[in-house]
Parts: C-alpha cells; structure tokens; sequence
C-alpha cells in the first residue's frame, strides 16, 4: 500500500506467485509505477472502487506502463473522462488539473465472483458515498477493500454528488457487516480496521 499526498488517499497492490492487482491508483503516479517495477510481475487488473478523481488519477500512468485492463462500476463508467462527475472539473479545485481518463475495459456485474490471474474476490455494492462504490471481498484471505464507504471509526462522506447518508448506512449494515468479525478492512483512506471492531463501535451504527 501506499498513501497518495492528495487527499491522502490509499492505493493498494496485491500480489501472488504469478501477477498483481491495483486498487484505485491515486495521484503519485512515479510511487506506483515504482512499487509495480520492483514487485515486477504481471498487472492483471486495476480496480477501481469508485470514480472520484483521487482514486483515478493514475488509471492512465499504469495503464499505458502494463496494459492493464480497468474495471468500474457501471454506474460510473462515464465518470472517469467527466471531471465535473469525477469531481476534478469542480471549481473548488482549480489547483487541479481536470482528470480524464480513458473507458474502462470491463464493468463490474455486482455479486460476481471473480478469478484473475489466480485473485478471487467478490464484488458488492455500496453505494452512498457515490451511486457506483463497491467493495471487493477476498473471502480466502478474509480481506475487503472498502474503499470509501467503510472507515475506521467512521463512514464515507455522503454531500457530494449522488450520496445519501441513508443508503450508505444500509448498504454497510447489509453487504459488509454480515462477513465474518475477523475480516481486514482496508479503506480509501486511513489506517485499516475489522468487520468487528467496526461492528461494534463504529458510532455511525450504534
């Protein structure tokens, strides 16, 4: 993992014996391409969580680096080449350059258990933090990648863009609270937590 300098936002890498996955490469394009030069095995895939530009704003960099296909939510396909979707084209930050990235290969059918180059996992939605979030659930490893619906400690924020507060809460409470107590969760942004410890304490849900 590595935490990108804007909007401290995580990028992970996840390797086996034989490739690697990205999840949601933010904007430290010559960390990345660094970390994927050194563990030097295949990219098999880059998965993106959700569109928002820190999440994407290194897609391209790894893209044209391993030729790497990129899965997305359906629902925010188009929000990687729309910066006022993606929130790059916002005039609140006119310090950034609009972020426009090429369509993805793939779309993500919600349930689906996936096997690439050896990674299985499963892809749920959960949306409010943004209508196509999902997280990605690696049920060997007991693992999920949340990105920016589940914290530690806390939840997406919901005002931005097709949020909603109510829908991120339920989607938590049916999707990632009923796995196991002892899966890792590792979020877009922060340290890591558990099911449990989010289960219990977190105090969006009690």
């Amino acid at each position: 993992m590595i935490t990108n300098p804007i909007a401290y936002e995580n990028t992970y890498f996840l390797t086996n014996d034989t490739a690697t996955l990205i999840i949601d490469p933010g904007n430290d394009s010559d960390k990345i391409l660094e970390v994927i030069r050194t563990t030097a095995k295949p990219v098999a895939a880059i998965l993106l969580t959700h569109t928002h530009y820190d999440h994407i704003m290194s897609v391209e960099a790894v893209r044209a680096e391993t030729g790497a296909p990129v899965y997305v939510s359906e629902l925010e396909a188009d929000w990687l080449y729309t910066p006022e979707l993606n929130l790059s084209g916002l005039s609140r930050h006119d310090e950034l350059p609009n972020v426009v990235v090429n369509a993805a290969e793939h779309t993500f059918e919600i349930g689906r258990t996936y096997d690439l180059s050896g990674f299985a996992f499963t892809v749920l939605a959960t949306p409010g933090h943004s209508q196509g979030g999902v997280s990605f659930v690696f049920e060997k490893e007991h693992l999920v990648f949340t990105g920016d619906a589940l914290f530690s400690g806390t939840i997406g924020r919901t005002d931005l863009n097709t949020g909603d507060l109510e829908t991120l809460k339920t989607a938590i409470q049916t999707q990632l609270f009923p796995l196991n107590s002892d899966y890792k969760v590792f979020p877009g942004h922060g340290p890591q937590t558990t099911i449990g410890t989010e289960r219990l304490s977190n105090p969006f849900f009690r």
